[in-house]
């Protein structure tokens, strides 16, 4: 049967094609769901090409492997993390050292907790060799910059605000995962209260904050 013959002056309805970057961004988001539903190992290219609305093909335009594509998973992640962070940092003065330090330390924690099985499925591969603390994390660059701004400000005495970085990060992931292991909580909000304030102190208590950098 022919078709039915659109009407003078009226062009045939064209097709709808996902821009560029939101077919990047579905493939993302589809593999996303599906590690966490399924595991990275039980989830192949043709379910995330499914689980986005685009043809298997479209998949390899984007990303040459799963394994590149994790890699983009592991980087919005920490870019993501790095965000928040700031945003919470930037609600207080730029001088106000204290301030910034303990919104930064309340932060991390709850974007962690909130973000934990993302964060686990994401980085599952997290090998020791692979860690390169000290150059690639972006989170730990992000406190350097922190603890070097108060080092100079007279806030506190940092010798080597890249190691101290390392030490104060392994801290608040310790009780974020400290916080995981236990499981939930009978008051998750007072939980993660308790654990804020504990690592709040130890950083404080590590850096010798002066007194006089009071809140904004």
């Amino acid at each position: 049967m022919d078709p039915t013959p659109m009407p003078e002056g009226e062009a045939a309805p064209r097709r709808r094609t996902k821009a560029p970057e939101t077919r990047a961004l579905a493939l993302m988001d589809a593999a996303e769901r599906l590690f966490i539903a399924k595991g990275i190992a039980a989830t192949g290219i043709d379910d995330i090409a499914a689980g986005a609305q685009v043809a298997k093909g479209t998949f390899y335009l984007y990303f040459p492997s799963k394994e590149a594509l994790l890699g983009a998973l592991q980087q919005r992640f920490v870019d993501s993390f790095c965000t928040r962070l700031q945003e919470a940092m930037d609600r207080h003065r730029a001088d106000n050292h204290r301030a910034r330090l303990r919104a930064w330390v309340a932060t991390g924690l709850e974007t962690y907790l909130d973000n934990v099985a993302l964060h686990d499925v994401v980085f599952h591969e997290y090998r020791p060799e692979d860690r390169r603390m000290r150059n690639d994390n972006a989170v730990i660059t992000q406190l350097v910059g922190l603890l070097q701004r108060g080092d100079a400000a007279g806030v506190w005495d940092v010798e080597d605000a890249t190691l101290t970085a390392v030490i104060l990060f392994n801290a608040l992931h310790g009780v974020a995962d400290d916080a995981v292991a236990m499981g939930p909580a009978a008051d998750p909000v007072a939980d993660r209260r308790r654990r804020v304030r504990a690592l709040t102190r130890f950083f404080e208590q590590a850096l010798h904050p002066d007194a006089d950098d009071v809140d904004a």
